[in-house]
């Protein structure tokens, strides 16, 4: 039985503008702990969003502990967000929780659905907010269109892939090493024939390593482009022209998949929402909070969850 728990500690930030209310919530899926916390405008019924993100052990903010990845990209978003009316929430992944690390053996793509289908489900009974909206980052595109119900009143696909994740892997690895490119493939046919992998490459370990395998197998079987057909809420799909990691084509893709969908690739973007005018910057803003997210990408998603509210 999955149940959520919540315990909510309340604190305001001052402003210039106004004070923003921030809730601390613990929700639980199951025995799997999910700390999150919740943002808004006080004294206004606002839109809220709630943020789903990508790959990794990525935490309500948008770092990753023990790397180098800390672009606080989801908490300058959620703070952008604020200050322009809107409500927000995001959530530590369930591998970004160090009471969980126990827990997540047999952990399959499913499970990240679920924890994002706990937080819409929710805040869709939550009458302090005007209506309710899914942003899905990278690998939460994926997520956030697989937990949408119909009460939902808009989803948003930022640098989302547009295929499967091994087609993806097999992309990224290739355009750094044609080689190594062909070597992901045959690892990934080897994974779906026969469950496994005898001998894995070693520049190729921290893809498909044991503890993986099962997840990853499971996930190829998921094609983005198919999902995104069953979604009925309105939906705008976002890529960045500077994005190292999914491709503006990823999100021609899932335009083509739902033509009534909304498309926007932006200039300057990148895979972490940053406005970036060189590769150097591109690398850094990985690692920099500082470096501003696109204001053309905080005005579109603005404007979109404003007229969909």
């Amino acid at each position: 039985m999955r149940i959520i728990s919540l315990i909510c500690f309340f604190f305001l930030l001052h402003t210039n503008a106004q004070e923003i209310i921030s809730e601390e919530i613990a929700m639980a899926n199951g025995d799997i702990m999910l700390p999150g916390t919740l943002s808004y405008p006080e004294g206004s019924v606002s839109p809220l969003v709630i943020f789903i993100q990508g790959s990794g052990n990525v935490d309500r903010d948008g770092n990753q502990a023990g790397t180098v990845i800390q672009s606080a990209y989801i908490r300058t978003l959620r703070d952008s967000l604020n200050h322009r009316g809107i409500a927000f929430y995001s959530y530590d992944k369930r591998t970004a929780v160090g009471a969980n690390f126990s827990k997540l053996k047999n952990i399959v793509f499913e499970d990240l659905v679920a924890d994002a289908r706990q937080a819409v489900n929710r805040f869709l009974s939550d009458n302090r907010f005007a209506s309710v909206h899914v942003i899905g980052h990278s690998q939460g595109s994926l997520a956030g269109m697989m937990s949408l119900s119909p009460e939902v009143s808009s989803f948003i696909s930022l640098a989302g892939p547009g295929v499967s994740i091994d087609k993806k892997i097999i992309e990224q690895i290739g355009n750094q090493s044609a080689d190594l490119g062909k070597i992901v493939e045959k690892h990934f046919q080897e994974l779906r024939e026969t469950d496994t992998i005898a001998e894995i490459n070693p520049m190729l370990y921290s893809i498909f390593a044991p503890q993986n395998q099962r997840f990853l197998k499971l996930y190829t079987a998921l094609d983005p482009s198919e999902e995104i057909k069953k979604v009925s809420v309105p939906t705008l799909i976002i890529n960045g022209e500077a994005d190292l990691q999914v491709s503006a084509d990823d999100a021609r893709l899932l335009h083509e998949a739902l033509p009534e969908s909304r498309l926007e690739i932006i200039p300057k973007l990148n895979h972490v929402l940053k406005e970036v005018n060189s590769l150097v910057e591109n690398q850094q803003s990985y690692m920099q909070a500082d470096i501003p997210l696109s204001p053309a990408l905080l005005d579109i998603i603005t404007a979109f969850i404003i007229e969909n509210q």
